[in-house]
Order: C-alpha cells, then structure tokens, then sequence
C-alpha cells in the first residue's frame, strides 16, 4: 500500500470513535455491571476499524497494539509484585503492626493531613507513587478506618501525598520520562515545578487539616479499643516487623529496581510470617499468590486484611493490558495529532497554552490509558507551541506532568487508577473527588499562567518544530 494514501483522522471520526469507547466504558461500569476489560477489548475494535478506513493495514495496527503493551510491561511485573508483598505482608503481621501503632499514636484531627505529609515524603525518597501507595497508603487506610475517617477521603489523602512525592522526585520514573521528553534537565524540571507543587501543597494540607477537625469529635474510641485488640490476638505485634519496611524504602531510595526491591520485601514478608507469625511454611508461600484470610470478628479489620497476593491482580493486569494496546492504536491511527490541532488553534497565551497542555495530557490518560502513555505524547504533541509562543520548554515538562500525573489516577481504566483502587479498595470514582491536591496544583497552574507568574519566556524557536512537526507524517509513513 502506498503510505501517501493514508489520512489523519478528521474530528467528526476523532469524536466518533472516542465516544463509542466512552459510552462502553460509563455503561459498563455504571449501568450494566460489566467489567472494564469488556469495553477495553471491544474498544481495539473500534479504533482498529477507523484505522483501516484511513488505510492503514491490519498487520501495522495489531503491531502497534503490541508495542504499546510491551512497552508498559514494567507495570504488569510492578503491579504483580505489589500483590505479593502486600499479602505477604498482612500475613506476616508488618502491615497490621503498622495500623496498630498508628491507631495508638496518631490524633484524628491531624490524621489526614499527617497521612498527606507521610505518603508524601515515602514517594519523595523512593520516587515511586506505587510503592508509597502500596506501603504507606495500605497502612494509613487501616488507621484512617479505625479512626472514622470514611475510606474515600483517606485515599484522596493518600494520593495526595503519593502524586506531590512522586513528581518531585528526582528517583521517579515519570519525572525522568516528561523531563526527557521535553528535552529539559531533570533538575530544572523539578525546579519549575517547586513553587506551583509547595504553594498547592500548602493549601492542601490547610484544606485536609480542616476536614479532619470534623472527624476530631466523632472517633469511638470503643472501635479503636477493639481493633487494637483484635489485632493483638491474630497477630504478634512487634516493632520489629518495621524493619522489611526500612529494607524495601532504603533500597528504593538507593535507586535500585523496584520489580526485584518489592519482590525481595515479599520474601521478607514470607520469612516474617513464619519465624514471627508462627505461619505454616506453605501458608506463608502461598500468601503470595492468594488473598490472606482472616476471622477477627470485627468487619472493617477483616476487610482491609483478607486481600493482597498476585492473583487479586490479576483483573488489574488485564486492564492494563488492553488499556496500553488500546493508547498505542491511538498514537498509531493519529487521534491524539488531531485532537491536538483543535487545541492549537486557540493557544495564544501562556494561560491558553498551560489548559490545553493539561488537557492534552488528562487526555492521554483517558484515551491512552496509561501514564506513561500521556506522558510519552504529550509534550511531542505540545511542543512546537512552546517554542512558537517563545517559553521555555520547562513550562513544558511541568504542564505536562501536572496534567499527566496527577490526573493518572482518577481515570478508572488507567494503569494508576485500576492500581490504586485495588491497593486502596476504594473504587476510583469514589476517591477521585478528594485527590485535593491534584485539583489545587492544576487550578493555581493555570490561574498562575494567565497572571503571568512562574512563567518562563524565551525567544520564540523554529528551528525546533521539524521534529515534531514530522510526528504525524512518520505515524503514517511506518504502518
């Protein structure tokens, strides 16, 4: 097939397509209680059949899908690996010695904001929002239950603390990947984004501090009573169980892999289980794979602690299986390019210009379904307005990262949000609204923008548009 016959989406077939796959996606988690993968898998289809009436081959479009989830295998491994340390964690008794101290030692009416700074700071010294999540996160989900605080506001607090840690730091994946993307320092990328991500941090931690006095009242300490006991008879509660926790956090702050680091914890959890649990080997072992089962009695424990394991991932892996094959059709069909062009055509100022970066990576998240997906394309798509407009490409990376990473988590189908509900248990949609500070960071970025604050200007550039200008055509021309 001659690769000039072969055309960019137009917006009416942009709009078409990407409303089928929103409508399977609402109506099968809303209406019909059907699962996410469905609408996912039928999805392919849709963008498959737009990509073979603007002439692109089968073969090209189904290889495009299995770039795409080759290149988010890393999260699948992650995600794998987080089950196991969680359920072997739990059964270990580190999790529960977690919750229990925390129920002893932490007041409710700082409870949210201390969950914030906690969350906050793990993220920073390890540079993964994951691993933060699925330590520090899981802990503070028990506490904030014990105390009262309903689960979906402890999340918001959790994630929080997890997003503002993670892009700050100079350990972390994401940053790594807008910064290069952007072709922006790591350091100077994580230096324009300071004072917007301190002064929301600020407003956020003010907003939670009062949401928490609201609670201050309404804790039954009878409740907390029970759970601390019901925890002292299930498991051996000791300081030592503390110390996998500093093992796992120290070597992630050292920089060394997650996938091997969280596997590694999982080990400990299995060895902790049995030398201070008194846990059956095979028991032990098998907490990695299956959820770990008790009957304490009281509910809410039971809950937060009969989970965990890879195979209460794996619904989550298939997600994110077809959510990465389902972004890599799009980048191959060309809908981001177009929807890109609309936004261009209004972007005049540094305000206009920090709303469609945002949203152009919000929409990455959306439609790619991944973090990294929006992340790799945003700033590609986003760029050449940058150097036109005359501001530096820091403004950038720090748009993008803002609308890429802090919104990963509240897209349902996404690789954050399908992780982050199931390491939390609180459906996405659920926690979303109290994900504070990724609303506060976004609003004071684009408030600041059009005030002309925290802008970076520069002269305008042409001689950087070729490569991006060359996206679309090189999407086409390798089908």
């Amino acid at each position: 097939m001659n690769p000039h016959t072969l055309r960019l989406p137009s917006l009416p077939q942009v709009f078409l397509a990407l409303g089928i796959f929103l409508a399977l996606a609402f109506s099968f988690t809303a209406k019909l209680n059907l699962p996410i993968q469905l609408a996912l898998y039928i999805g392919w289809f849709v963008i498959i059949a737009l990509g073979l009436k603007l002439g692109h081959k089968y073969k090209a479009l189904e290889n495009a899908a299995t770039q795409g989830i080759a290149n988010g295998l890393g999260a699948v491994l992650i995600l794998l690996a987080v089950g196991a340390l969680v359920g072997t964690w739990i059964a270990g008794g580190i999790v529960p010695t977690i919750i229990y101290y925390g129920l002893k030692v932490i007041h409710p009416s700082i409870f949210l904001a201390a969950t914030m700074v906690i969350c906050s700071l793990t993220a920073l010294a390890t540079g993964t929002s994951w691993g933060a999540a699925g330590t520090a996160g899981i802990a503070m989900m028990g506490i904030g239950q014990g105390l009262g605080v309903p689960a979906p506001i402890t999340a918001g607090a959790v994630l929080s603390g997890c997003y503002f840690g993670d892009k700050l730091s100079p350990l972390s994946d994401s940053v790594i990947l807008a910064s290069s993307m952007s072709d922006v320092e790591i350091m100077d990328h994580i230096k324009g984004m300071l004072p917007i991500a301190l002064i929301s941090y600020i407003i956020t931690g003010v907003i939670f501090s009062f949401i928490g006095l609201h609670y201050a009242g309404n804790v039954d300490m009878a409740q907390v009573e029970a759970v601390t006991q019901a925890m002292e008879q299930q498991f051996v509660i000791t300081p030592m169980s503390f110390l996998p926790v500093i093992v796992v956090l120290l070597l992630l702050a050292m920089r060394m892999p997650s996938f091997p680091v969280i596997s590694l914890g999982s080990v400990l959890g299995i060895i902790w289980a049995i030398m201070m649990q008194g846990t059956e080997p095979l028991t032990a072992v098998n907490a990695a794979w299956a959820p770990y089962h008790i009957e304490s009695g009281v509910s809410f424990l039971d809950s937060i602690l009969n989970r965990g394991g890879m195979a209460s991932m794996l619904g989550s892996v298939a997600v994110i299986v077809f959510g990465l094959g389902f972004g890599g059709l799009l980048d191959k069909v060309g809908v981001l390019h177009t929807i890109a062009g609309v936004f261009e055509k209004r972007v005049q100022s540094a305000g206009s210009l920090s709303v469609s970066t945002i949203a152009t990576a919000f929409l990455g998240n959306v439609f790619g379904s991944a973090m990294y997906v929006s992340l790799i394309l945003t700033p590609k798509i986003c760029a050449r307005n940058y150097d036109r407009l005359g501001f530096e490409r820091k403004n950038l990376s720090r748009n993008a990262e803002f609308g890429g990473t802090l919104t990963s988590g509240m897209v349902p189908w996404s690789d954050n949000g399908i992780y982050m509900a199931s390491i939390l248990g609180v459906a996405t949609f659920s926690y979303a609204p109290y994900m504070l500070l990724s609303f506060v960071c976004i609003a004071v970025t684009i408030l600041s923008a059009y005030m002309g604050w925290f802008v970076d200007p520069c002269q305008p550039k042409t001689h950087r548009i070729a490569d991006e200008e060359r996206a679309p055509t090189e999407v086409l021309n390798n089908a």
